[in-house]
């Protein structure tokens, strides 16, 4: 016992004592691994249901927002039977030049893929060129030495060791010569497989050619019936003098929109360490463009302003989301065409709206400078470029007192 030391408790019982104690503490270790094990059984279950909970709540916000979405269309073409058909037609449009974006990129894979296997291929038939060289060279000697090559060397020779040993070398040539022509055998198998994959991925990329030249026809019927469309809701606009009520009509649709999706997200609210209000002044563009339409401007007749910024960029063009934050809506709006909403917490929203595609979904989560769009003139638009507008609340804020680097900046 050490000087000065401490004697357990369980130090001074007697060793019968201990005997006796021992089931008993080997069975409360046991419950107590027991009640671990079925605490971190009831732990991994609790994850796993929390989890289901919240693909549920997000499963429950993305209907009611497409319950939104559905009442705002009905209402929209109730007014406007042209709206309907220019979302239609938007929609399509966006689609098809999704599916030509992923036909392009199926075709630049595939013939990176047919020029890896043309180099393989190349390489070796190189090599089977020099092994067949080899080759003939060792059946040149072995013709040239005459059929009876083995018998000669073994008449040719009297020192019994010196016999053994050109025996022995006699084998190994014999087995090096196998060797090769297995290697060479195997080389014409590969190069046969190698053409065989190289005639599949040109058959592929002959397909993928007839596909992307489908569906831009398909692209170009559709551009076609919109400008049709397009050019039968403008002068109807203009023959009935009612541009203002249609702005108001969206406008008010606008602020609909996003006073509902602040009561269905206010269940949901974004937290962050650095709040969206703190970086007032120091967001970046969503796009690198040149100002089309100022915040604050006034529209037609001056009795309507702009609640955001236009900036004409080129179609295609990736938009990114200025700040974090999860996507509220993401879907066409009559005015504002295919259009992404994000919340940023705090009753902040950012609106990037005329997208020819968009790359995100409702209740996606994105970090500043993510790709969310492309830039088209979807909505009914003249030329192509991005929409932009900040709210908080239903109010909307000057973007530019937010947002004040360059892209790549």
């Amino acid at each position: 016992m050490p000087k000065g030391g401490i004697i357990p408790v369980w130090g001074r019982v007697n060793s019968l004592e201990t005997l006796h104690s021992a089931p008993m503490l080997s069975r409360t270790l046991t419950t107590l691994l027991l009640l671990g094990l079925a605490a971190t059984a009831t732990a991994q279950n609790s994850d796993g249901e929390l989890t289901k909970v919240k693909e549920q709540e997000l499963e429950d916000v993305r209907e009611r927002i497409s319950e939104l979405k559905q009442s705002m269309d009905a209402a929209a073409e109730e007014r406007d039977r042209l709206t309907g058909e220019l979302q239609k037609l938007d929609i399509a449009i966006s689609e098809q030049r999704m599916r030509i974006a992923d036909i392009e990129r199926d075709q630049t894979y595939t013939a990176n893929k047919k020029e890896k296997l043309d180099r393989e291929l190349a390489g070796r038939e190189a090599h089977l060129d020099t092994e067949s060289e080899a080759l003939a060279a060792q059946v040149r000697a072995a013709y040239m030495s005459g059929s009876q090559e083995k018998i000669k060397l073994l008449l040719n020779q009297r020192d019994p060791a010196t016999l053994g040993r050109l025996m022995a070398y006699y084998r190994y040539l014999n087995d090096y010569r196998a060797e090769n022509i297995e290697a060479v055998v195997a080389q014409i198998r590969r190069l046969d497989a190698l053409r065989a994959q190289i005639a599949a991925e040109e058959a592929r990329l002959t397909a993928l050619a007839r596909a992307r030249y489908d569906e831009l026809g398909r692209l170009h019927n559709s551009q076609e019936n919109r400008k049709t469309l397009l050019a039968s809701l403008r002068k109807r606009i203009a023959s009935e003098g009612e541009e203002v009520d249609r702005l108001a009509a969206q406008e008010k649709d606008l602020t609909r929109l996003i006073a509902e999706l602040t009561s269905i997200l206010s269940d949901y609210p974004i937290t962050s360490e650095q709040p969206f209000s703190e970086h007032r002044g120091k967001l970046t563009w969503p796009v690198a463009g040149r100002l089309l339409h100022e915040f604050g401007q006034p529209r037609v007749g001056g009795s309507i302003k702009w609640n955001g910024v236009v900036l004409g960029a080129p179609r295609g063009r990736e938009v990114r989301a200025v700040y974090h934050g999860r996507v509220a809506f993401a879907d066409w709006l009559a005015g504002m065409g295919l259009l992404v909403i994000v919340d940023h917490g705090e009753g902040y929203m950012t609106l990037y709206g005329y997208n020819e595609t968009i790359l995100k979904n409702t209740g996606d989560w994105v970090a500043p400078g993510d790709v969310i769009a492309t830039v088209g003139d979807s909505g009914g638009q003249s030329e192509a470029g991005l929409y932009f507008e900040l709210r908080r609340g239903t109010k909307p804020e000057n973007p530019r007192r937010w947002v004040t680097k360059q892209p790549g900046s």
